[in-house]
């Protein structure tokens, strides 16, 4: 497959650079140092599944120079989710479908402001990883999945040429259904863990060895869970106590990427994680109240130091 990877931070460079070792065709649309790097250098992913290192990467500067793709994988912050799908119109009407790995609910509909909706293809990613200095990908843990799906549920021939490039990768990969349940699930876990160290400014051992603030990642994770099965998303009663669990498996010292923003002084996705569950809450008359202080809380810090 030809893939253009729109944002070569910690997911789009690990999966490109998995895609690219397995022999598809890989151009990365990166800025700055990172993507000096990863013309001078190559780019490196070091991960406790195996390292890799690709000294040949195609790297440009936008999209409008990567030329004709079968496939482009979003990866960009959500701010900039607007501005890219307007910058794809042209590589769209060229036949390329998209895919965002966005951890948001409401990305394709953003896209698809600009974009045909048959060319979006619904996806969610499960990993941690970043970049550790330019031209490096550090992945930790062991979990690295794709999971995507057309929305109309069918086994489309994309759906599956991607599949297959993720298998031969290595990539743990899955075709889903009901891909708009797992953007939702997904969802729920990222703002609870968002919020909550972010909040708490301390990573998720010490949120999950308090009472208080334990019960509050759970409370802030029920509200996700309340605004989407209004919204008509078939999200289990029990999932937000169900991720609550599955927390407990995590080490201690993790933390969310929005924590590691905070930390940096950097611009967080907030309006798009606690803030955009307190206003769909309100639309849907759900009320959201630990998500609508934490985003009031956190709001100074939302565009950066």
């Amino acid at each position: 497959m030809r893939i253009a990877i729109l944002g070569a931070g910690g997911v789009g460079g690990y999966f490109g650079a998995r895609l690219a070792a397995a022999g598809c065709e890989v151009t990365f649309v990166a800025r700055g140092r990172h993507l000096e790097a990863m013309r001078n250098h190559g780019l490196r992913i070091e991960s406790p599944l195996g390292n890799l290192a690709l000294e040949n990467v195609k790297a440009v500067r936008d999209i409008s120079e990567v030329g004709k793709v079968d496939l482009v994988f979003v990866t960009v912050k959500l701010w900039d989710t607007e501005d890219v799908a307007k910058s794809l119109v042209p590589v769209v009407a060229q036949g390329a479908a998209v895919v965002s790995f966005q951890n948001s609910v409401q990305k394709d509909e953003v896209l698809s402001k600009y974009l045909p909706k048959e060319s979006i293809v619904a996806g969610v990613c499960y990993i941690a990883a970043a970049i550790g200095e330019p031209g490096v990908i550090v992945h930790t843990g062991m979990q690295q999945k794709l999971a995507f799906g057309e929305y109309d549920g069918t086994r489309s021939a994309r759906v599956v040429e991607l599949y297959d490039a993720c298998s031969k990768a290595g990539i743990d990969v899955e075709i889903s259904d009901d891909p708009r349940r797992l953007i939702w699930e997904k969802f729920v876990f990222v703002v609870g863990l968002s919020a909550i160290t972010s909040a708490v400014r301390k990573p998720v051992g010490v949120v999950l060895e308090n009472p208080k603030t334990r019960k509050l990642l759970l409370d802030v994770m029920r509200e996700v869970v309340a605004v989407g099965q209004a919204k008509g998303v078939a999200i289990p009663d029990d999932f937000a106590q169900r991720q609550l669990s599955l927390a407990d498996a995590f080490s201690p010292t993790a933390t969310s990427s929005m924590h590691n923003d905070l930390e940096r002084g950097n611009r967080l996705e907030l309006p798009w994680l606690s803030g955009d569950v307190a206003d769909m809450g309100a639309q849907v008359n759900v009320p959201t109240p630990c998500n609508r202080v934490i985003a009031d809380i956190l709001s100074p810090y939302a565009l950066g130091a």
